[in-house]
């Protein structure tokens, strides 16, 4: 029986360009940087800490939101009705920069604003009775999260197909964490201590905290006795952390990259019938602001273009640690790239990424000039409608974007492509991802039954 989820519209406001750009680039290059192993990790004998670089917050550090309030319907779907954050519009006003710049004048400027004010951390059922949904909300097209509970307290996170722990922080936390919601243990009646210590080096500094126990509500789904990480502090996550509104992270990969082999939240939902199908999606809204959804226990056909459920093209899982899945080709203009690499589809991470060799190719193929001190590539946007499309091969099936879905306006008439550049050496890499310019046109339905991940093109609402 098919449900369909209702959620609260909510609207935009304008503000600064830059305010948007800089998350996208702050979330994009901190995941990458992790994936690359940029990150290191320091244990001791009584801590409990990542042994790999993808446990680690990547695109994840501007978000805002709103607080938001779980309702229960008769179907036994929850509706979480949601403020968006505002969108900033006002890159020129706030820089003192100029249409009438030139090109190469606009490609300066924007490195300037993003060497000085980016922090760089280094880093399958269908929607049916047995369903849950939380509304994802978009900040600037650069990442998405949504509200969870702990304890009865509520927090927003980003949720995150890159690693596989669930951390908020503590109310035990220093000045870093701000005016960020914080986890009270003493006010949770059903608090379990577990007291081993969580630590993780960023390339900016430490996080650290510990273990504890409590109930954890994801929508309408509550698990009790979920083990996560209360953080204490978070000097590794500098300004991006301090600046956004964003509490935690709730990882969606694989127990095996867990810290400590931790059971993910997702897994024991499927594993204690909690929801029917061991499958989840991302709905990712198209528009900038535009809400998105996370269905928890299969997937929603009205998000399909098609309405056809058939339409849905799955890709076998290549590893049972982040979703990996083997690439084809990336093409762009006849030039090919990748074949046979691994690639990862992630969510937590905001761009597409890849070898900087490759990543430099496909930006040379489109005339892009490379932005200084960053992995980045900016155009003219004036140049879009000249220019060919994206195509990226995944097993026996062909997906692609346009140049308005690989291409970011900037401000001052600059597009940046929405690439960076990572490199993983072998066995591990070469390395891609398909991160939120890639899944905000596709529904991306992850079935963890199944060992795959299906893709359809989105219907955008």
């Amino acid at each position: 029986m098919d449900q369909s989820l209702v959620s609260s519209p909510s609207s935009t406001s304008a503000s600064s360009e830059t305010r948007r750009i800089l998350p996208l680039i702050a979330g994009g290059l901190m995941g990458v940087a992790a994936i690359a192993g940029v990150t290191h990790v320091v244990t001791s004998s009584h801590s409990v800490s990542s042994s790999d670089p993808l446990t680690i917050l990547r695109g994840s550090m501007l978000k805002t939101a709103e607080r938001a309030v779980a309702a229960m319907k008769g179907d036994g779907l929850a509706r979480i009705p949601v403020k968006k954050a505002e969108s900033l519009k006002q890159i020129e006003a706030d820089y003192g920069v100029s249409r009438s710049m030139t090109f190469g004048d606009s490609i300066k400027s924007l490195s300037e604003v993003f060497s000085g004010k980016t922090p760089l951390l280094g880093e399958a059922g269908e929607l049916g009775e047995d369903t849950d949904a939380v509304v994802l909300h978009d900040f600037q097209n650069a990442q998405y999260y949504g509200p969870i509970t702990v304890g009865g307290q509520e927090f927003q996170v980003i949720f995150d197909t890159g690693s596989s722990n669930l951390w908020i922080p503590s109310k035990e936390c220093g000045k870093g964490c701000g005016t960020h919601a914080l986890y009270d243990h003493s006010a949770s009646k059903e608090y379990s201590e577990d007291g081993r210590k969580f630590h993780i080096e960023y390339g900016s500094g430490p996080v650290d905290g510990y273990l504890s126990t409590d109930t954890v509500s994801v929508g309408s789904v509550t698990v009790k006795a979920s083990t996560f990480a209360e953080i204490t502090n978070v000097k590794g996550l500098g300004l991006a952390y301090s600046m956004g509104k964003f509490d935690g992270i709730l990882g969606l990969a694989f127990p095996s990259i867990a810290v400590e082999k931790i059971e993910p939240i997702w897994v024991t939902m499927f594993k204690e019938g909690l929801v029917k199908e061991p499958v989840f999606s991302f709905f990712l809204g198209k528009e900038d602001g535009q809400d998105g959804e996370l269905v928890f226990g299969g997937y929603d056909k009205k998000h399909i273009a098609s309405g056809d459920p058939e339409d849905v093209q799955w890709i076998p899982l290549e590893s049972e640690d982040y979703w990996t899945v083997k690439l084809g080709e990336i093409s762009i203009g006849g030039s090919s790239f990748g074949q046979g690499d691994k690639c990862i589809v992630d969510s937590g991470t905001s761009l597409l990424a890849g070898p900087t060799a490759a990543v430099g190719k496909i930006a040379k193929s489109i005339g892009a000039i490379k932005v200084p001190f960053r992995p980045l590539w900016g155009i003219q946007c004036s140049k879009k409608s000249s220019l060919p499309d994206l195509k990226v091969a995944l097993g026996e099936f062909n997906f692609s974007l346009s140049p308005d879905e690989y291409l970011l306006e900037a401000g001052m008439g600059v597009c940046l492509l929405q690439f960076t550049a990572i490199d993983v050496p072998a066995p591990r890499g070469p390395l891609w991802i398909l991160g939120d310019s890639f899944m905000r046109k596709y529904l991306t339905i992850f079935d963890y039954g199944n060992k795959r991940v299906g893709f359809a093109e989105s219907s955008g609402v």
